[in-house]
């Protein structure tokens, strides 16, 4: 009697395997201090309120003169210069029928309600006659004869910046949960702060699994044993992790055995929050990863319903989270980026939600359906179309450099050129 071939589980869609994978944590929640110029990258922990008005005070937009505008009702109006007004100065309150010399930031007097740049001016001397556009010396304090005269009427309000314009005392201006960068920080600087909350990185502990592996340095090329490759997925994902935040320690190379396998995994459980390991989760006899984890905790060994990127594994080993990715390079790198990634975000409190992509046309032909979504690496061409790497094996990590995104392409499709297909970059998959 014939044996029964054991029932495969069906493939898990991506949607499917994000559902299980973001179910299976909690967002990071300890926190620490960190001085503003250290804290690009890093997730603010804690909403952000300000204490202050930005700007704090009313001021100007131009070089130029403040003025009432009921002083400057037609074109031509003559009026008194008595006070030069520069950023970080005191400004008197502007009395009727005079102006002021106003730069950029500084103050408005009280009383002044608009501000006509110096180009629609002309300053006079004492005789009355023109010496120029607005920027000229007979607008100095303490020359009561300079005047100016107004070529055209300002309308009210014009070239002020109003107190709390940008942030107004009191109000949040950065959530928590909200990713910092250059325009954050800065923002930040304004009301003040010079430290902030924020989450404590995500530990990760890499390792990769193969005796065929060298690392890069260690054995000239020409002195290569034969079978022997170097491990390029140590630095994929090891510069992938940094991008997204994490602290990462790198466990080097564990041998193809089972005790040495088992170490690693209890070590790196000690003190990190994700492990993550390429190659080793398959079913041979070699690959020791799946036994280790089971033996220390718990393994789903999932296969997925795309390509590149079929075997991947989740389990948890201690406190810690497991993820197991494929040895091939352009599988590892593409299972990152659509599982991996998703899961670091929501550890950090980020949105999780895969870039939605454009729809570009396609100036390729794919004529191979296939029953799993696939990610065909492609580069934006000078014709708005996408052309296709011409091998898209898994294991051409040069696909990923020459193409600068993946087309997303949904099971059974064929493409043929002029197709709309959606295009996810790189750029967006990186961020």
């Amino acid at each position: 009697m014939a044996a029964i071939p054991p029932v495969r589980a069906p493939l898990l869609s991506l949607a499917q395997a994000l559902e299980q994978l973001l179910s299976a944590l909690q967002p990071l929640t300890a926190m620490e201090s960190l001085a503003l110029l250290d804290a690009d990258g890093r997730v603010l922990a804690q909403d952000l309120r300000s204490e202050l008005h930005v700007p704090p005070w009313d001021n100007s937009a131009m070089d130029g003169y403040a003025v009432r505008c009921a002083d400057v009702l037609a074109p031509g109006q003559t009026l008194t210069v008595t006070q030069r007004i520069t950023a970080g100065s005191v400004a008197a309150p502007l009395q009727a029928g005079t102006a002021a010399r106003i730069f950029t930031g500084a103050p408005l007097p009280a009383g002044a309600d608009a501000v006509v740049m110096q180009e629609d001016c002309a300053v006079l001397d004492v005789q009355g006659q023109g010496s120029g556009s607005g920027s000229g010396s007979g607008s100095g304090a303490g020359d009561a004869l300079a005047q100016v005269q107004i070529t055209l009427p300002p309308q009210l309000g014009a070239w002020i910046r109003r107190a709390g314009e940008d942030v107004t005392r009191g109000a949040v201006v950065m959530a928590a949960g909200t990713r910092l960068g250059p325009a954050q920080l800065g923002l930040a600087a304004s009301i003040g702060m010079d430290r902030l909350p924020v989450l404590q990185r995500p530990r990760v502990a890499l390792f990769s699994t193969g005796d065929e592996l060298v690392m890069p340095g260690s054995v000239a090329p020409a002195q290569m044993a034969p079978g022997t490759i170097y491990n390029a997925n140590r630095y994929v994902l090891a510069s992938l992790l940094r991008r997204l935040g994490c602290s990462v320690t790198d466990f080097g190379i564990v041998p193809d055995q089972r005790a040495a396998t088992v170490a690693a995994l209890r070590e790196a459980a000690q003190s990190h929050t994700l492990i993550l390991t390429s190659g080793g989760v398959s079913v041979g006899e070699e690959d020791h990863v799946k036994p280790a984890v089971q033996a220390l905790g718990s393994l789903d060994l999932w296969q997925l319903a795309i390509k590149p990127g079929k075997p991947f594994a989740y389990g948890r080993v201690a406190d810690a989270h497991f993820m197991g990715l494929p040895g091939n390079p352009v599988s590892s790198f593409v299972t990152f980026l659509l599982l991996v990634r998703p899961f670091l975000l929501r550890l950090q409190g980020l949105p999780t939600t895969l870039p939605a992509g454009v729809m570009l046309p396609a100036h390729f032909a794919w004529p191979r359906a296939d029953r799993r979504q696939e990610f065909l690496r492609v580069r934006r061409n000078a014709q708005g179309g996408l052309d296709l790497f011409p091998n898209q094996s898994a294991g051409v990590l040069t696909s990923a450099v020459w193409g600068d995104g993946l087309v997303a392409n949904p099971p059974g499709c064929v493409i043929q050129p002029g197709d709309s297909v959606r295009y996810v970059s790189f750029a967006e998959l990186l961020a």
